[in-house]
């Protein structure tokens, strides 16, 4: 499919996991024409990594003028986090195609994740997979796919909370339990602004040969 139908693609199936209060963008990484703002460079990484970014806060421009905000230069803090305009929290996620942008107010949480559908390798299954995940996928033909489906939603539900708790994880901090296409992300620690036990909600899609997953509220 071509670049600008894919990203159409991508775009409406955000819009319609997330709510109204939420913008959503989109950029091609491949695009040479994405051109990073001053204070945004990266400037030791590849060529690829450097579109990829570039990508990034272009599509992020694009969501903050949905939400009535001027253009502005989105440089990465410390903790190689977007820093967002006062008010404002947002969320990236790229690969190699395709890059996906969605901002709130700070009184919401968002975070979005875009991963290959392809399977999650075996040598990482004990990093990403809590005991109790592993045992719910034992002997499941599709369990390689819906193994990196439940890396996707921690990675979503991981960039969600991190607005909040500015928080580093591993992963065996938020179990995911998946029903249908919604998935419960429930803390096993506690983290500052969540106890264990406490639990974000999202939702999961497979788009464009990606899956695609959101966490929101």
């Amino acid at each position: 499919m071509p670049a600008l139908a894919a990203l159409a693609a991508l775009a409406t199936a955000a819009r319609a996991m997330l709510p109204a209060t939420v913008a959503v963008a989109t950029a091609d990484p491949m695009a040479v024409a994405q051109i990073a703002w001053p204070g945004e460079t990266l400037p030791n990484a590849v060529l690829t990594r450097q579109r990829e970014f570039a990508a990034g806060r272009s599509a992020a421009r694009a969501a903050l003028h949905q939400l009535g905000h001027p253009a502005t230069a989105l440089p990465m803090g410390p903790d190689r986090a977007p820093i967002w305009p006062p008010g404002l929290t947002g969320s990236i996620t790229h690969s190699a195609t395709l890059c996906l942008v969605a901002v709130t107010h700070t009184a919401n949480l968002v975070g979005v994740d875009l991963e290959p559908a392809t399977p999650l390798s075996p040598d990482l299954w004990d990093v990403v997979l809590r005991p109790e995940e592993q045992a719910v996928l034992a002997g499941n033909p599709n369990a390689p796919f819906l193994a990196k489906l439940i890396f996707s939603a921690k990675e979503a539900a991981y960039k969600a909370q991190y607005a909040r708790s500015r928080t580093l994880l591993d992963f065996d901090a938020l179990q995911i339990v998946f029903a249908e296409n919604t998935f419960t992300a429930r803390f096993t620690q506690n983290v500052p602004g969540y106890a264990i036990g406490a639990t974000l909600i999202g939702r999961a899609t497979t788009i464009q040969n990606h899956f695609l997953t959101i966490v929101s509220g």
